[in-house]
């Protein structure tokens, strides 16, 4: 099957190492030239630069009927008009990431059944993980499955931030807690000896996230 992804997001960048580990013909589209320069060093696929959302480009990458086009990109509206256009090319399947909540209405009165809502997604996994205290295992919409991981913090990153940090980019971090209590946490969180860190990360990088606060 050709999956055309269009934005070299790391998300996009992820979805399309996984379709290609599954065997699938794979291009993806990005603005970005120097972007795709790197992705050209990271994934055996096409690349095509150009506006995703452009019917002249998206007539480029399509092949058949039975093409699936992902549109990865970080602004909702642009994979909902992505989408549509797409749609209208003659891609057989169309599949919009859609980070808006209020968007979700605009879809379905659009009749684009078939979306991506990732931070819904991860909060329904967080939440079931929490009340039944077990792994997020949840296969997120091609991103892989992800696990809830507590890191303690050791001496030595004492008054570093997570930006600080090599943090793989699969792993976000979604709560600090220390004698104080819990807060929620983001790139600038200060951390304190002893503290813990609350991780969602993709499972195949729970070994080097580990690594970054080891001594």
């Amino acid at each position: 099957m050709r999956i055309v992804i269009v934005g070299g997001s790391k998300f996009g960048v992820a979805t399309a190492e996984q379709m290609i580990d599954k065997g699938h013909e794979v291009v993806l589209i990005d603005k970005d030239r120097a972007k795709l320069e790197w992705i050209s060093d990271t994934l055996d696929c096409g690349l095509i630069e150009g506006d995703g959302s452009s019917p002249s480009v998206l007539r480029e990458a399509f092949g058949s009927e039975d093409d699936v086009l992902i549109a990865l990109t970080n602004a909702s509206d642009d994979n909902i008009l992505t989408a549509l256009v797409a749609r209208s090319v003659g891609f057989g399947r169309v599949i919009p990431q859609i980070i808006s909540p209020e968007l979700l209405e605009v879809c379905a009165e659009l009749e684009l059944d078939d979306t991506i809502t990732p931070h819904a997604t991860v909060a329904r996994s967080l939440c079931r993980a929490l009340e039944e205290d077990t792994e997020v295992t949840e296969d997120l919409n091609l991103s892989g499955a992800l696990r809830l991981k507590r890191v303690e913090v050791p001496e030595g990153l004492e008054g570093k931030t997570l930006a600080d940090l090599n943090i793989p980019d699969t792993a976000r971090p979604v709560a600090f807690i220390d004698d104080s209590g819990e807060a929620l946490a983001d790139a600038d969180t200060t951390l304190t000896a002893g503290a813990h860190v609350l991780f969602v990360v993709a499972a195949d990088d729970v070994s080097p996230l580990q690594k970054c606060f080891s001594d």
